[in-house]
């Protein structure tokens, strides 16, 4: 049961993915989540999100920002960027994922998702079929509703790393 919200992939950071051997694989598009993903929440993009955005399109991905925010903050941190976005997305429906793989010309095969959170980011992802990448979040600091879910994430995280080793 616990399984559909088990990521592809848990790592420490969205830095330290290894995206020229995805591109080798034939990825070429990413979406992102942005607040504790890319920067801590409400922070604007830093020097390291924007060099990762400027080498991820050298490369030829297609970019896309997913935010259950308001349009003010993903916008924000976007002009930085230079990505696409969609704001209040409502993750983890499954609709908003497809409308940013048909803007960039990309399909489940080929598109991959990076989030801090498995009950909006992973699992709306896994439900479009995409590959999952769960990254550790940026800052302690989240509003409470997302502080709630994390005492959740920590159960489920527990049995996915449990599953891991077995």
């Amino acid at each position: 049961m616990l399984q559909r919200f088990y990521p592809d992939a848990y790592v420490d950071s969205a830095y330290g993915i290894d995206y020229e051997k995805l591109y080798g694989e034939g990825y070429r598009g990413i979406i992102f989540d942005v607040d504790n993903t890319l920067v801590p929440h409400g922070a604007p993009a830093d020097g390291r999100s924007i060099e990762l955005f400027s080498r991820l399109k050298a490369l030829g991905y297609g970019i896309m920002l997913l935010s259950n925010n308001k349009e003010p903050r993903v916008k924000m941190f976007n002009d930085a960027v230079g990505a696409a976005y969609i704001f209040k997305a409502g993750k983890p429906a499954v609709g908003n994922y497809k409308k940013a793989m048909e803007k960039m010309g990309t399909d489940r095969g080929n598109t991959l998702f990076v989030g801090d959170q498995l009950f909006t980011d992973i699992w709306g992802a896994k439900k479009a079929g995409i590959r999952t990448f769960l990254v550790k979040p940026i800052h302690p600091k989240e509003e409470i509703q997302i502080v709630l879910k994390r005492y959740l994430e920590k159960i489920v995280l527990y049995f996915y790393c449990r599953s891991r080793k077995g």
